[in-house]
């Protein structure tokens, strides 16, 4: 229903459009950089309840648009700044399917045959999202074997929750563990996400397989830089650290991640956000699930070393993520900052607030596209991120009373 009402709405006004039905994200990025067309539109909620839908806005390089040229769209809407066409000239409608074009360019960025010669087992769960279109096939041209589940596409995502969090992955855990395969990944809705299960089962946050592909990717390039926001943790900061590389901290969200690593240049080898939405800037600039689980399998096939093998190398770190509804989140923001102001070590408002402790820290920001506010703890231990994540659910209910 929204496809055909963005269809008709920049026909009217002259525009040609292609239609690419449903694609992750990524994909249709890969597509708007790459075919002949001046900007893209993905109708997506990402990672969202199926309640949720929306519009991501995509310039010719293949990127989401930056605030600034959001607003001013919003801007062109809302004072009708615009004109519509002839009733004999509207715009022209085609199809295409970028799949196989995508699909093609993700393996040449694969070391395929270390990955045929090891011929791992690997579980694919789309979430009855997009990337039920892409990754199975994918991973099955690269020499693994595939089994599926929840990869029945379907916008009400009856198997789980769209977001690929450890609670919600349970049934891909399980079926890991009973078919004794080399690996697990789920997408998120749009598939622009991988989160990971290990060989036993074990799910991991996207900060392990960011730190993993973080360190691979600053030991064999010449650049020394990576980019990731500020809810990004201590396992990401202190393997880049080990290796002789820089973390670039950001806003949360992959537009401000992207554009950064865009304006560093070269020296920047890779980016991304412990959500499990890695970038790689050789392919292109956005997250992708699909590349991201390509080149964990590659590693992992050339380096003989299994997904828990590589997380028991990193930096040992407890992590709490949860979330409060709260509707007014502007409000209860700016009186949430003023409660914590002057605590801890020290403290950044680059996105929300983040406070440093001696023994951990504490990241308290308005979610971008739910009606919550997120709060992210991590510490040595799992008490003091657990008590740490109290104290920041407490001080914005505080907030909110």
């Amino acid at each position: 229903m929204l496809k055909r009402a963005v269809v008709s709405g920049l026909q009217s006004t002259g525009v040609d459009v292609v239609d690419l039905g449903v694609v992750p994200s990524p994909c249709q990025q890969y597509y708007t950089k790459k075919g002949d067309v001046t900007a893209g539109i993905i109708i997506t909620a990402s990672h969202n309840p199926p309640e949720y839908n929306g519009l991501k806005l995509i310039d010719h390089e293949g990127v989401e648009l930056p605030d600034k040229k959001l607003l001013e769209i919003e801007e062109i809407y809302r004072d009708k700044k615009y004109s519509y066409a002839g009733w004999d000239s509207p715009g022209e409608y085609q199809k295409a399917d970028p799949t196989s074009m995508y699909i093609k360019a993700v393996l040449k960025m694969v070391d395929r045959e270390a990955v045929e010669a090891w011929r791992p087992k690997v579980v694919v769960d789309p979430g009855n999202g997009a990337g039920s279109m892409v990754t199975p096939i994918l991973l099955r041209k690269l020499g693994c074997k595939v089994v599926t589940v929840n990869s029945q596409p379907d916008g009400t995502f009856p198997g789980r929750n769209p977001e690929p969090v450890p609670e919600n992955i349970k049934d891909l855990s399980k079926t890991v563990e009973a078919i004794d395969a080399d690996l697990g990944v789920a997408h998120d809705g749009d598939a622009d996400r991988a989160t990971f299960v290990d060989e036993k089962g074990n799910a991991h946050l996207g900060d392990v397989s960011l730190a993993i592909l973080f360190r691979e990717m600053l030991e064999n390039k010449e650049g020394n830089l990576v980019v990731t926001p500020v809810s990004s943790g201590n396992k990401v900061a202190d393997t880049v650290d080990k290796v002789g590389g820089e973390v670039i901290w950001t806003e949360v969200g992959s537009t401000a991640v992207a554009r950064k690593m865009m304006e560093i240049g070269e020296e920047c080898v890779c980016g991304g956000e412990e959500n499990g939405g890695v970038i790689f800037p050789d392919f292109q600039y956005c997250r992708d699930g699909a590349l991201t689980t390509a080149r964990l399998i590659e590693l992992m096939a050339r380096k003989q070393k299994t997904l828990s093998s590589f997380a028991s190398q990193l930096p040992k770190y407890k992590n709490v993520k949860t979330k409060i509804k709260v509707e007014d989140k502007e409000n209860a923001m700016k009186k949430t900052i003023n409660s914590l102001s002057g605590e801890g070590e020290r403290s950044t408002t680059k996105d929300g607030i983040k406070i440093f402790y001696e023994d951990g820290w504490l990241l308290i920001r308005p979610s971008g596209t739910e009606p919550v506010i997120r709060v992210f703890t991590e510490a040595k231990t799992q008490r003091k991120a657990e008590k740490l994540s109290k104290h920041g659910l407490k001080t914005i209910k505080e907030a909110i009373q």
